[in-house]
């Protein structure tokens, strides 16, 4: 089969290649699938399981890409669940060969099935940022009605995802963004747009919850706006200075069918859209990845027409 592997850490995207493996084996609770959608998160390749096992031993060359669309092909012992020539989408285990290739062995419980009015693209483009977004707001945010929420990097592929989930729940939804991104932001639901160009963070009162993908200063400067006992929710690592009585959360998204089969459908129902941006080949994909235009929206990778 065709895969993009990486081998060299310090190489970085510049080290990816497209190289033809063996098509791998399905083992207990896996299941073989023919891919059909990938992509890659930005900041993969900085992530040590990219590189290393649990033990942390070497396992490249590794294939990266974890979110996935595709076709069941085979099933390993004791699976169930799923069956073969089914569609599915989900997320791969963080420690395993990605999706970046056109067959990938991925264990069923982190697959969900994909309905057939859901074009794959689509359904690789809700994965990481629709189970980040809902485990942030609903799971560590613990997000009610009539809350005020802020939303950082709003216009991005996981940011804008949130808002729209957000702002669902019933929450007043403020998104950050810089100038550029005013209409993107208020196109995707929020309530209100904070220019972070020009507008200070501190003017803002009495925040319920900030999702915040952001990092450094931005996310300090944010944890002075939370009310006591609200929270702060990050995907960016532990932030320091806590203020008494606001609850810090950093966490790692997680696959999930049941929270999977619920994006889909609100998807479907029109209540949620991707932030897709362009779609290419798999051939075509390094050369995409290395380029220095920055692509507004999620790069999707049509491994099979």
């Amino acid at each position: 089969m065709k895969a993009i592997v990486v081998t060299d850490q310090d190489a970085g995207l510049a080290g990816m290649k497209l190289v033809t493996l063996p098509e791998p084996a399905a083992a207990i609770n896996d299941v073989i699938v023919q891919v059909y959608a990938s992509s890659i998160t930005g900041d993969e390749l900085s992530w040590p399981s990219t590189w290393t096992d649990r033990a942390l031993h070497d396992r490249t060359p590794s294939i990266p890409g974890h979110e996935l669309a595709g076709v069941v092909t085979a099933l390993g012992y004791g699976t169930t669940g799923l069956s073969v020539g089914q569609r599915v989408f989900g997320l791969q285990d963080w420690y395993r060969n990605g999706s970046l290739a056109e067959y990938v062995a991925i264990e069923a419980r982190n697959l969900a099935p994909l309905p057939d009015d859901v074009d794959f693209n689509d359904g690789n483009a809700l994965v990481m940022p629709g189970l980040t977004a809902w485990q942030g707001l609903f799971i560590h945010g613990q997000i009610r009605a009539g809350q005020r929420v802020l939303v950082h990097g709003a216009a991005g592929i996981v940011g804008s995802m949130a808002v729209q989930l957000a702002r669902e729940a019933g929450a007043h939804v403020i998104g950050t963004g810089r100038t550029a991104h005013r209409e993107a932001v208020l196109g995707f639901g929020a309530n209100e747009f904070v220019d972070l160009d020009h507008d200070p963070l501190e003017n803002i009162d009495q925040i319920d919850l900030v999702f915040d993908v952001l990092g450094g200063n931005i996310a300090k400067r944010s944890l002075g706006i939370i009310r006591s006992g609200g929270r702060f929710v990050t995907i960016t690592g532990p932030i320091d200075g806590q203020p008494t009585g606001v609850h810090n959360i950093d966490f790692v998204v997680e696959a999930d069918r049941t929270q999977l089969m619920e994006i889909v459908q609100r998807f479907r129902e029109g209540r949620l859209k991707t932030n897709a941006g362009s779609v290419v080949k798999l051939d075509d994909a390094i050369a995409s990845y290395n380029s220095t235009q920055r692509i507004k929206g999620k790069t999707i990778v049509r491994v099979r027409q």
